[in-house]
């Protein structure tokens, strides 16, 4: 029986994924690497540290720890003043109805610093679990995320289902053994096609998320 429900945090709950990926343009930008929001948008899932060393791969720079503290400390600073995030439209209340039937469990990519600022302001104490990119050692794609999550919320996999947009994060959620719902948020649907089914556009997340209400 499902019990819980495990959702990515942007791009499903926030529509923050465009300024994360400006903020990392900017930060790449200063240490002359030119990328992309589609880039971006390609390996969002993975925790900062992936993320990182695979742009700076592609572009034939080599990344050391030194250096990754730095340009993290730098992107959480740009992002902050990029304007303000809000969460999709009728995500709050969705979530606040699905409370009362489900354990909630958040499973991000994002650094923890970040993470709980939102969650603070959008989501207060609607998360029974919440998971950062920085919480593992091995983020998105790799299963170690969900297989946390759900180990932290006591359950069997079965009874778990996973919300994602990103190919990284459905990857992760599949590898772990995981129902996943793709939701093609900045990316097309044919890039998330491993999920158990993928809904039509964001739009439609909530009155899925509903019907589970009455079934």
């Amino acid at each position: 029986m499902l019990s819980s429900l495990i959702f990515d945090m942007d791009g499903v709950l926030l529509d923050s994924m465009p300024h994360h990926a400006d903020a990392w343009i900017r930060v790449f930008d200063e240490w002359d690497v030119r990328i992309t929001r589609d880039d971006v948008y390609e390996i969002e899932g993975a925790n900062h540290l992936q993320g990182l060393q695979w742009l700076f791969n592609r572009a034939g720079k080599n990344i050391s720890a030194e250096d990754y503290d730095v340009i993290l400390d730098r992107k959480v600073e740009i992002f902050s003043g990029l304007g303000r995030v809000e969460p999709f439209d009728g995500i709050g209340d969705c979530l606040s109805k699905l409370k009362s039937s489900f354990r909630l469990a958040l499973v991000t990519g994002s650094e923890r610093v970040t993470v709980e600022r939102l969650v603070s302001e959008f989501f207060p104490d609607m998360f029974d679990v919440v998971v950062c990119g920085d919480d593992v050692q091995q983020g998105k794609p790799f299963p170690d995320p969900y297989l946390k999550a759900v180990e932290m919320l006591g359950v069997e996999k079965g009874e778990c289902l996973v919300v994602e947009n990103a190919p990284m994060g459905v990857e992760a959620a599949k590898s772990a053994g995981l129902y996943c719902v793709g939701v093609p948020t900045y990316v097309s649907p044919e890039k998330l096609s491993r999920a158990d089914i993928v809904l039509r556009d964001h739009l439609s997340l909530p009155e899925y998320l509903m019907e589970m209400l009455t079934n």
